[in-house]
């Protein structure tokens, strides 16, 4: 369940699900967008013919208004179950993080608690259970910003290019309620990634206890604070977090499969509730992640130094790779923001003032998601720069 906001070409694979800072990459000013659009229909076409994509779904909004809905391949695997509802609701994954951060500044804000409070202060439970090492010295700025060095529970083992590894737990419980405490407990032992504050590393665990002292801050559930401060005033009126299972997915939507040890695949329509959570459990829609983003980059959201924690380079980062705007031949400069685990990936392409954005989701077929991340990036240029063409290796 991992995000970035890179407006750099990089590896597919790295910017769908790999190491990320939130909304963090989006450093220096914006190029203006071409004028022209393409069609959105046409794009989930394009898409949904990704080997291992069983189904696609998109919307693209210019300065709020919708200039295309999309959806091609089918809600269920072999061509069954009809064409998935272009409105229809999709995991967000990781783009989660964004909305939790942004509650966590808003509380800031209101006086609840600081930036630099400390996690054993804030969340005494870690400290008196053992949960997290050096939870003294954490703050919510670290965790916000995946500086805090807490090892990460939804994956054992990063990829050698810093993505998430396989899962550590079974994607195929559809059943068993996992506490976020439970998950925090998970992580324990594994060995931390640097000392507190010291460098980025992506974990899950980060914005699981986020949610957490959100919880214990508010007296609140997750799911009432996401609507009392985004929801709610946005008119968000078709996202929410699922909570315990069996709860998913509202209405018609594509059903994402996974291969089984056996390689046989198996649907995880289902997928476990207690998984998602603050880190990554948010169902939401085309439209309305284009609403968070336009009124989060519009600064109506977060005051400006509130929302610099989040946008922000760390310190001593440098640009990634790719060397300059990533679509079309620089005429459109703009960032990713992703989330995928089995069965599914979720992106949204925005433009940092907040006027153009497109959010897509694929349901899959397969485990490698790069060949997927590379079809949004061309949906992406299809869409908002109909007339530039690239060349694919």
């Amino acid at each position: 369940m991992t995000d970035d906001g890179n407006r750099y070409r990089r590896s597919p694979l790295r910017v769908a699900a790999g190491a990320a800072v939130l909304m963090m990459a989006c450093a220096g000013p914006a190029v203006a967008a071409p004028a022209q659009a393409g069609n959105v229909q046409r794009a989930m076409e394009e898409l949904a013919r990704v080997p291992g994509v069983v189904g696609a779904v998109g919307g693209a909004y210019v300065d709020g208004r919708s200039i295309g809905l999309g959806s091609a391949g089918t809600r269920l695997l072999n061509g069954r179950g009809g064409r998935i509802p272009a409105n229809s609701r999709f995991r967000i994954g990781s783009q989660t993080k964004e909305m939790v951060a942004t509650v966590v500044l808003r509380l800031v804000k209101e006086g609840r608690l600081g930036v630099d409070d400390k996690l054993g202060d804030l969340l005494p439970v870690v400290v008196s259970e053992d949960l997290v090492t050096r939870a003294d010295e954490i703050t919510v700025r670290q965790m916000l910003r995946h500086t805090s060095g807490i090892p990460d529970w939804y994956a054992e083992e990063p990829n050698p290019d810093g993505s998430e590894g396989d899962v550590s737990f079974d994607v195929f419980d559809f059943t068993t309620h996992h506490r976020p405490l439970d998950l925090v407990r998970w992580s324990r032992d594994r060995p931390r990634t640097g000392e507190p504050g010291e460098r980025y590393s992506y974990s899950n665990t980060n914005y699981t206890l986020l949610g957490m002292v959100i919880e214990r801050v508010t007296g609140h559930g997750l799911a009432v604070e996401l609507h009392r401060h985004l929801f709610g005033p946005l008119g968000m009126t078709r996202t929410y977090p699922p909570v315990k299972p069996p709860e998913g997915i509202k209405g018609p939507h594509g059903h994402g499969y996974y291969p089984d040890a056996n390689g046989r695949l198996r649907d995880v329509d289902r997928f476990n509730a207690g998984f998602g959570g603050a880190a990554g459990g948010v169902v939401s829609t085309a439209h309305d992640m284009s609403v968070f983003k336009r009124a989060f980059f519009q600064g109506r959201l977060l005051p400006p130094e509130l929302q610099r924690v989040l946008t922000d380079r760390l310190p001593n980062d440098t640009p990634p790779g790719g060397g300059g705007p990533a679509f079309c031949d620089g005429e459109l400069d703009g960032f990713f923001a992703g989330g995928s685990t089995a069965g599914y990936l979720a992106m949204t392409f925005y433009t940092k003032d907040g006027s153009r954005q497109l959010s897509m989701s694929a349901t899959l077929s397969v485990k490698d998601i790069s060949g997927p991340a590379e079809g949004m990036f061309k949906a992406v240029e299809t869409v908002f720069c109909p007339s530039v063409t690239h060349p694919r290796g």
